[in-house]
């Protein structure tokens, strides 16, 4: 009879454990890969896109947003960079373009482990002289059946911050309307506590440490914070990790993988 309690005890503990492992296995762990590849031209001075796609594919991001994407421009050898690397990745290629450059376009690339359920290209404002910027947006249905949305951008790189606080308001006004939990994810060419990040951080939550932010700018000696990961709405998501990846030969910047947790 003095038996009863212990077994009880024990089939309790059982169920906790195996309860616990399975919730922990319902989380929903999303990893994102931001990435300004320099148009494909390496810091060696050659072309060689395996050495872009082996910095993605040791990353093992779900989805890559891409900057300074050459689409069939002479500089790039008439290559469809987004594809060409898609291929190298085993990823779904997709680019957008900003303006005419070369020979080809020049914009935003975005890679997709994930199916592509929509797409559009967003213009955003520039100042006359300037050159054009755009947002590239995906909807992406994720494995355990949730709907999300992917951003990727690349603002103005001016020391005035004109067009950047116009191009974030842009960005506010045409993304925050989603209906699904949203990503933003790019080269902003603007540092923690500018008014640029400001405007941004107001509806969007930062992956980074404000008080600690890890510079991903320049690949060689990294010294400024530009590149982000940011999430909408703020309590959809949760930062698990945030790593900036330094190789100082594939690209001038380093790439900044961030992983989060999708909220129920």
């Amino acid at each position: 009879m003095k038996l009863k309690p212990l077994l009880l005890t024990l089939f309790l503990f059982a169920f906790t454990v195996s309860f616990a492992q399975k919730e922990g296995s319902n989380k929903k762990i999303i990893k994102f890969l931001t990435f300004n590849i320099y148009h494909g031209e390496t810091m060696k001075g050659d072309f060689n896109l395996d050495v872009i796609a082996k910095v993605i594919n040791d990353a093992n991001p779900d989805f890559v947003a891409l900057q300074e994407v050459d689409f069939k421009t002479n500089r790039a050898k008439k290559y469809d960079l987004v594809t060409e690397l898609g291929i190298r990745t085993k990823m779904c290629p997709l680019f957008a373009k900003a303006m005419d450059f070369d020979g080809g376009e020049y914009g935003e690339g975005i890679l997709s482990k994930h199916s592509i359920v929509s797409s559009r290209n967003v213009n955003l404002p520039y100042t006359k002289g300037n050159e054009p910027k755009n947002a590239v947006e995906i909807v992406a249905a994720i494995p355990s059946g949730d709907t999300i949305a992917f951003v990727g951008t690349h603002l103005d790189y001016k020391e005035i911050e004109t067009d950047r606080i116009n191009q974030v308001k842009k960005i506010n006004e045409v993304f925050l309307k989603n209906k699904y939990p949203t990503i933003l994810a790019g080269d902003l060419n603007a540092e923690p506590n500018s008014n640029t990040m400001k405007i941004l951080e107001e509806k969007w939550g930062a992956s980074y440490d404000k008080k600690n932010p890890q510079f991903t700018f320049p690949s060689k000696k990294p010294e400024k914070t530009i590149d982000y990961v940011l999430f909408s709405p703020k309590g959809k998501w949760k930062v698990v990790s945030s790593e900036v990846i330094q190789n100082s030969v594939a690209s001038d910047h380093c790439a900044l993988l961030v992983t989060l947790e999708l909220l129920d």
